[in-house]
């Protein structure tokens, strides 16, 4: 049974810091059993990284996986809301968790919606662009441009969300675009929105689907990031802006044509 106390020890150990901004993914089986639960977890870490720090979870929204074109069902779709609609369930029950504890706030982007905890919340999860919100002006562009940093606790390479922001930036041809609609709660009101964002669903023509590991195995080999054990889940802590700069590199050599 893993005590708050020595979850903080083993974070530290990892290489958190106090003041960091840091955006997590955790398996919480692969943790094992909490005294407190999975809500100690994400005290503990609130512990290592201190009020002034900010953690972060990559929510999406379960309104993504039933807006359907079917026009009969249609005007049944919830819209999303930020400060009720379900993160997936496809990114675990860690980001819900997190969205769902007092103080934190949660980005207006629903399908690249990220949900912050602590010193600078409100910030990350300000002004987050609605088109391409993978990009720039996301909380995955500000995570790099505050020298924040990643963290995979019991979770595949493959989940690592910040590579995202990577591809977002290669400078590589016939990258694929995504159109789509969603509803949005605006004003009281449901309003059905177009959405424009590079495809983060598929892997570039010519990788494979899990490239991602490949990218993170590669930049750990180099001397880059750390591994450790966080409870007994197998663990990462990467710099946000070292491991984008790395995969934006890792893309272009792979996918630029070749003179």
């Amino acid at each position: 049974m893993w005590t708050r106390q020595v979850l903080v020890e083993h974070l530290a150990a990892l290489g958190l810091e106090r003041g960091d901004s840091v955006l997590a993914h955790a398996g919480l089986r692969s943790v094992g059993p909490i005294l407190g639960g999975p809500d100690a977890l994400i005290a503990a870490i609130g512990d290592v990284i201190g009020p002034e720090g900010t953690l972060l979870a990559y929510c999406d929204w379960q309104g993504e996986d039933t807006i359907l074109d079917d026009p009969g069902l249609r005007a049944h779709i919830p819209p999303f809301d930020p400060a009720r609609s379900r993160s997936t369930r496809d990114n675990g029950a860690f980001p819900e968790l997190l969205r769902t504890t007092p103080g934190a706030r949660r980005s207006r982007n629903p399908g690249a919606s990220m949900a912050a905890l602590g010193g600078r919340a409100d910030w990350f999860t300000a002004d987050h662009a609605l088109d391409y919100g993978y990009g720039p002006q996301s909380p995955l562009g500000k995570l790099v441009a505050a020298n924040g940093k990643t963290m995979l606790i019991g979770t595949p390479l493959d989940k690592m969300t910040l590579l995202h922001h990577a591809e977002h930036l290669a400078d590589v041809p016939n990258k694929r675009i995504r159109r789509y609609e969603s509803p949005m709660l605006i004003d009281g009101q449901t309003v059905w929105r177009q959405f424009e964002e590079f495809d983060t669903s598929h892997s570039p023509d010519g990788l494979p689907e899990d490239y991602f590991i490949e990218i993170v195995e590669s930049f750990l080999a180099a001397g880059n990031g750390k591994r450790g054990t966080i409870g007994a889940a197998p663990s990462v802590l990467v710099p946000a802006p070292a491991i984008v700069a790395f995969a934006v590199g890792w893309l272009e050599t792979r996918l630029r044509p070749r003179l």
